[in-house]
């Protein structure tokens, strides 16, 4: 992982949010308020949504700081 990059653990998918590339559209909170919360640390809380709804608005991010991963599992 970047420098600087943060990482957020739903179930069955990892958040990474890329600060320096976020332009402040907001369009991730109006998207998602309950799991977006700049004024809280963390401020992405990826489990209070489904991985569908978490996966739509991440993809929504028009500046590709909000990304998203599978998590691995191991056999």
């Amino acid at each position: 992982m970047a420098s600087g990059h943060k990482e957020y653990d739903h179930e069955t998918v990892v958040v990474v949010w890329k600060p320096e590339l976020c332009q402040h559209s907001g369009k991730c909170l109006r998207a998602l308020p309950e799991v977006f919360r700049p004024k809280d640390r963390p401020w992405v809380l990826p489990r209070m949504a489904s991985e569908g709804d978490l996966i739509e608005a991440v993809e929504g991010c028009p500046s590709g700081a909000l990304t998203w991963r599978r998590k691995t599992t191991s056999a």
